[in-house]
């Protein structure tokens, strides 16, 4: 989920409500943390901390600007949460890594848990038994290459009619960022749901908000101890709206699976994943039982962070394309040489050929990661780089300044694929 803050205007709206709730004293002060050393940072304004640095339309270009002055792991405070920014890899691989359980979950986002039906699915789980159970559920059965492989001819055939739909169009004008969203989302809603659904631009329109709504700054998660920021920004409300609208569809989805596993001739049908869940709700292993609730929330998931981000990497890899030429050229070559002149159908075994269309997706997800902003939060106090980090601080790790970092990167702003054909390092994994 990329982070994402409210325009200039809110600026002149956050000083007068934070006036009135220092007049009312309506906040209480959270208790701090006997704390030595902490990391260092920028100054900041009494109530809001370092909000208003942060009211921009590229807050990981102003965050990375900061960390040039405070150093790669820095601390802001936005509202009364302490926030921990890190710009290295270095610092990175310390919370991904040496204090992975330590740094394991994410912070509370109000949106999320009311659209995971109170976090009942796993990206905005918190860490423990029921997270461990559904990361697995996900990792060997959702999302495992047996699974993946299943939805070969799924693939296939959504990306043969995208093919054919830009061949028509040959001589217009398209809209390729639309087709391509229409595709990824295609791709998904069959793999999941086993065919497109008449609710399906709904459902999409509805996911796109939900990213939108749980990416945007909210003043209940800024200011948690206190609960009238709730009714002013009108988080809950926008969020309970699009989770009834989501439920309805996927309630009504989740039923008709289930009557057509009650029916013979459903027997030897391709399992979709929703089929997946279904069975595994009827094991008695399970130590927490798999509810139509948090079937649904994992669909949620499934879509908020594999279709969205999917086509958004296509759309920056095409763009970046279209400004080289050259790198056009030579991809347009390979695709030829390997599928032919006149393509109509995709064969995924050749897609294995395609090595320089592999190096430019690993560099378009170098300079444009779907997550610019990766959010953690510490579940109990740490030290990284001898600066202690509080329990319960949120952690920001700029994957965007990260990933354009001049020391590890030559020409980091140059958009070069061949520069992982010159590198024998692998860049999989855990891989800092």
């Amino acid at each position: 989920m990329e982070f994402q803050f409210p325009c200039v205007p809110l600026i002149t709206f956050l000083i007068f409500f934070f006036t009135i709730v220092r007049i009312l004293k309506i906040s209480s002060k959270a208790k701090k943390p006997n704390l030595n050393k902490l990391p260092p940072g920028p100054w900041k304004l009494p109530l809001i901390g370092n909000l208003h640095q942060l009211f921009t339309s590229f807050p990981h270009h102003t965050l990375r600007d900061l960390s040039n002055k405070y150093g790669a792991l820095m601390q802001l405070q936005l509202g009364e949460v302490p926030t921990v920014v890190i710009s290295s890899a270095r610092v990175a691989e310390q919370v991904f890594k040496t204090h992975d359980t330590i740094f394991s979950q994410r912070p509370h986002v109000l949106a999320c848990e009311v659209m995971s039906y109170n976090c009942k699915a796993i990206v905005f789980t918190p860490y423990g038994n029921y997270w461990k159970q559904m990361r697995k559920i996900c990792t060997m059965e959702l999302l495992s290459p047996t699974r993946v492989q299943s939805f070969q001819s799924i693939r296939t055939e959504e990306v043969t009619d995208f093919i054919k739909s830009i061949a028509l169009s040959e001589g217009s004008a398209i809209n390729l960022s639309e087709k391509i969203f229409s595709l990824s989302y295609g791709i998904t809603a069959r793999a999941t749901f086993g065919k497109k659904t008449k609710s399906q631009e709904e459902f999409i329109r509805i996911v796109k908000e939900t990213n939108k709504l749980s990416g945007a700054i909210c003043l209940a998660d800024m200011y948690p101890s206190s609960g009238v920021q709730k009714l002013i920004s009108g988080t809950r409300i926008k969020a309970e709206k699009l989770h009834q609208a989501s439920d309805k569809i996927l309630e009504n989805i989740v039923n008709e699976h289930k009557e057509k596993r009650n029916k013979a001739d459903h027997q030897g049908v391709e399992a979709d994943l929703i089929d997946v869940l279904l069975q595994l709700q009827q094991q008695d292993d399970l130590e927490f039982p798999l509810g139509n609730n948090s079937i649904k929330a994992v669909m949620k998931d499934i879509f908020a962070a594999g279709s969205e981000t999917s086509a958004t990497t296509v759309e920056w890899a095409m763009s970046e394309l279209l400004k080289n030429p050259k790198l056009m050229k030579k991809a347009q070559n390979e695709v030829r040489r390997v599928f032919g002149e006149n393509i109509t159908s995709l064969n995924e075994e050749k897609i294995q050929e395609l090595k320089f269309l592999r190096l430019i997706v690993k560099e378009t997800l170098r300079l444009h990661p779907p997550a610019l902003l990766i959010l953690r939060q510490s579940r109990e106090n740490c030290v990284i780089n001898g600066y202690e980090i509080a329990a319960k601080a949120k952690v920001l790790v700029n994957a965007w300044a990260i990933q354009r970092d001049p020391f590890y990167w030559k020409d980091a702003e140059e958009f070069y694929p061949e520069r992982f054909s010159e590198n024998s390092m692998d860049f999989r994994g855990k891989n800092f």
